[in-house]
């Protein structure tokens, strides 16, 4: 009988998996520390009574006819200012993408490269895609309701700009994926860059495309709720105003409604995803 020796039980990685996370707690502790991350504060005696008291008006939540009026007109407002946002969103991306998509290229035909002036103008837009993505739909929305006012308008608008940059990017890096023969054989026989996306492109990448931006829909719908706590408008801006006045019901109330909320959302992803495929 073959005895195996102990060596010979050892992980050949092992060496390398502990020196990974000894280095990992050697660059999250000083990070922990410079960003006074403290979670013992939690249970501090002053923190767990002021909680527990404000938990303890949570029951019975708040279910009169006048509230789930408002609460309804308020969820409202928060899945049309997602989706006005994505609307939005999907006009900025789609122009863009089909410009700085590079397979779409009628001066390439013939070429080993882009012409100078087509580069610039793909970097230039890539560089306006990273811009409008880059700043937060948080910032957005405080940058708005400064110069709109409070409302669904901030909101959208801020949706709008953020996600175009998002759906920008990830939509030509779908374009420029895809299998390119199709549309490289339509650009050579005369076709234009238009009838060349509608016929060769998008049938391969539709899924992919559809499945993104419905995910997207459903993140508009949980960042309108965030975006409400700075006066955006939807259901965030009701429930900012009932934590000011501590009133615990409502809170309960618009908490379970954002979370019914979230789940239809992802319901309805999920069945389109579904039918896609």
């Amino acid at each position: 009988m073959h005895v195996l020796k102990p060596d010979a039980w050892r992980d050949p990685a092992w060496n390398g998996r502990v020196t990974l996370f000894v280095l990992f707690l050697l660059v999250l502790f000083p990070t922990g520390y410079f960003a006074e991350f403290n979670p013992f504060v939690l249970f501090d005696k002053n923190s767990l009574r002021t909680s527990g008291h404000f938990l303890s008006t949570f029951l019975p939540p708040a279910h009169s006819t006048e509230f789930l009026t408002l609460a309804a007109t308020a969820t409202w407002k928060t899945v049309a200012i997602a989706t006005v946002g994505v609307f939005f969103a999907l006009i900025i991306a789609i122009p863009l993408a089909l410009i700085a998509n590079q397979a779409l290229s009628i001066s390439r035909i013939g070429r080993d490269h882009l012409c100078t002036l087509c580069q610039m103008v793909r970097y230039a837009i890539r560089w306006l895609l990273i811009a409008l993505r880059s700043v937060p739909e948080l910032v957005w929305a405080l940058l708005f309701v400064r110069a709109v006012g409070l409302g669904d308008t901030a909101g959208v608008m801020a949706i709008a700009l953020t996600y175009g940059g998002m759906l920008g990017k990830v939509f030509i890096e779908i374009f420029e994926s895809s299998e390119p023969e199709a549309t490289r054989a339509l650009l050579r026989n005369g076709a234009g860059r238009i009838q060349a996306f509608f016929y060769g492109t998008l049938p391969t990448c539709l899924p992919e495309l559809v499945s993104y931006t419905v995910y997207r829909w459903e993140c508009a719908i949980r960042a309108s709720v965030i975006m409400g706590f700075v006066g955006a408008g939807g259901l965030g801006q009701q429930m900012e105003l009932s934590m000011r006045m501590l009133a615990g019901s409502e809170v309960f109330s618009f908490l379970a409604i954002f979370v019914a909320l979230v789940w239809v959302a992802d319901f309805i992803s999920r069945e389109l995803r579904r039918i896609l495929d």
